[in-house]
């Protein structure tokens, strides 16, 4: 089995709150997440497919294609945008890393062929991010 990671960026903003607790709880669970101005994150997005070599390319899925893809569905809708407010996630979601990694799973899972979705990796800060290996 072989590994292929491919390295996108976005910037977002988003807002962690939940409107049926009060601002002190709010504030309590998710510190300055809750700041009611938003905050902005620059996001590094590692996107890995797993699979074996085709025997005339050598690859397990081309790079360029793996890179329109994942601009396609994931850097054009999220970049620059209020992930509160900008984005029909299709369901309610609080726009937390994991969350939106869950999303961005399920968003490109439907558009890889030939491999494997092995992970997606988002990075929020140098300190923080998820890892989703799918259900």
């Amino acid at each position: 089995m072989v590994y292929l990671t491919r390295k996108e960026h976005f910037n977002a903003a988003h807002k962690l709150y939940c409107n049926h607790w009060t601002p002190e709880k709010n504030d309590a669970v998710f510190g300055k997440c809750a700041n009611k101005n938003w905050h902005g994150h620059n996001y590094e997005l590692y996107v890995t497919v797993k699979g074996e070599p085709n025997s005339e390319t050598g690859f397990i899925m081309n790079v360029k294609d793996l890179s329109l893809i994942i601009d396609t569905h994931i850097c054009e809708v999220l970049d620059h945008k209020n992930l509160n407010e900008d984005i029909d996630w299709g369901y309610p979601m609080q726009p937390s890393t994991e969350n939106v990694a869950i999303w961005i799973w399920n968003t490109l899972e439907k558009h890889i062929k030939d491999c494997q979705l092995h992970c997606v990796k988002l990075q929020e800060t140098d300190k923080i991010w998820v890892e989703y290996f799918g259900k």
